[in-house]
C-alpha cells in the first residue's frame, strides 16, 4: 500500500515482525504481552477504568488484533490507525489504585505498553519459533521501534537500541510492575466471560449453549499461556506461580504447535491482514519478473 512521505514506514516485507505477526502462533503470545502491559499501575487503572474488556471482550479482541495487524502490515492504513489510536486515548486519564493521577498519552505509560511486546515475543519465539540470532533480535527490536514510530511514540521516548533497552526494562521490574486488580482477573480461572457473539447464528448459538461446560478449560488454558510465556523475570517481578511441570507442559504444548502449525495451508495459517499482504508481495514480485524477462 501507498505510504505518505509524512508517515513513518512499516516493518519491511519479511523482516522479522513481517514473518511472525501475521501467523497464527502470534495470537499465543497475546495474553502475555496484554498482561504485563496492565503491570504498570496507571495503564492498569486505565483498562479497569475505562476498557470494555469485561463487557465485550471478542469486540476489544477483534479490534485490538486488526489494530496490530495495520502497524506491520496495513501500510498507510496503518498510520492512520495509530493515529486513530492516539485520538481513542487523549480522554483516558483518571487515578491509578496508589492515588497517583495518569493520562493514557504520558509518554511513560503509553510507551510502557508498546515496549512490552519486545520481550514478550522474543520470549515466545524461543518456544514456539526457534530462538532468534543475535542479528534477528536486533532487527526485531528495530522494528519494534519502527512500529512505535507509528503509534506516534517519540524516539526520546524508547531506548533506542537492544542494550539500552534492558536496563530499563529490569528497572521497570523492579521498580513499576506489580500484580494488579487486571492482571489477576486475566489470569484468573474463574472470571465470567460472555459467549462469543461473532461469527455465523448457528455457531454462535452452539457456543452459547456449550459455554458453561468450554468456558472453564479454556479459561484454564489462557491463564496458562499468559502466564507460560511471559519472560520468567517479568513472572517473577509479578510474583506469579510456575512450577517445573508447567515449564515441561508448556514446552511440549509449544513442541506440537511449532511443529504443526508450519504444515498449514496458508488460509489457515496466517490472518487475513497478513495473507492479503503476503499475496500482494507474491503479484508484485512477479510482475518485476516479468518487466525484467520482456
Amino acid at each position: 500500500m501507498k505510504i505518505s512521505e509524512r508517515d513513518p514506514a512499516p516493518p519491511p516485507p519479511g523482516g522479522v515482525l513481517w514473518s511472525v505477526a501475521g501467523d497464527v502462533r502470534a495470537l499465543l503470545m497475546l495474553p502475555a504481552a496484554l498482561t504485563l502491559q496492565v503491570a504498570r499501575p496507571a495503564v492498569g487503572a486505565g483498562v479497569d477504568q475505562h476498557s470494555v474488556f469485561r463487557t465485550d471482550p471478542w469486540g476489544r479482541g477483534e479490534r485490538s488484533l486488526r489494530s496490530l495487524q495495520l502497524w506491520v502490515y496495513g501500510g498507510e492504513a496503518g498510520a492512520e490507525e495509530g493515529r486513530r489510536l492516539r485520538r481513542l486515548h487523549r480522554t483516558i486519564q483518571g487515578s491509578d489504585a496508589h492515588g497517583r493521577p495518569y493520562h493514557a498519552l504520558d509518554p511513560a505509560h503509553y510507551s510502557w505498553v508498546h515496549a512490552t511486546g519486545f520481550p514478550c515475543y522474543r520470549h515466545a519465539l524461543r518456544h514456539l519459533w526457534r530462538p532468534l540470532t543475535e542479528a534477528q533480535e536486533r532487527q526485531l527490536y528495530a522494528e519494534w521501534l519502527q512500529v512505535g514510530r507509528i503509534l506516534g511514540i517519540s524516539d526520546r521516548d524508547m531506548p533506542q537500541t537492544v542494550e539500552e533497552f534492558w536496563p530499563y526494562y529490569r528497572r521497570m521490574l523492579a521498580e513499576e510492575v506489580e500484580a494488579t486488580v487486571v492482571v489477576r482477573e486475566l489470569i484468573a480461572t474463574d472470571a465470567p466471560v460472555p459467549a462469543p457473539d461473532r461469527g455465523p447464528l448457528p455457531v454462535r448459538l452452539v457456543l452459547r449453549a456449550l459455554w458453561p461446560v468450554l468456558l472453564p478449560p479454556l479459561a484454564r488454558f489462557r491463564a496458562f499461556v499468559a502466564v507460560g510465556y511471559l519472560p520468567p523475570d517479568a513472572r517473577e517481578a509479578l510474583g506469579l506461580e510456575w512450577s517445573d511441570a508447567r515449564e515441561r507442559r508448556l514446552r511440549r504444548f509449544s513442541r506440537v504447535v511449532r511443529t504443526l502449525v508450519p504444515l498449514l495451508p496458508e488460509r489457515l495459517r496466517y490472518l487475513a491482514l497478513a495473507r492479503e499482504a503476503r499475496a500482494r508481495r507474491r503479484n508484485e514480485a512477479a510482475r518485476l519478473d516479468r518487466e525484467r524477462s520482456q
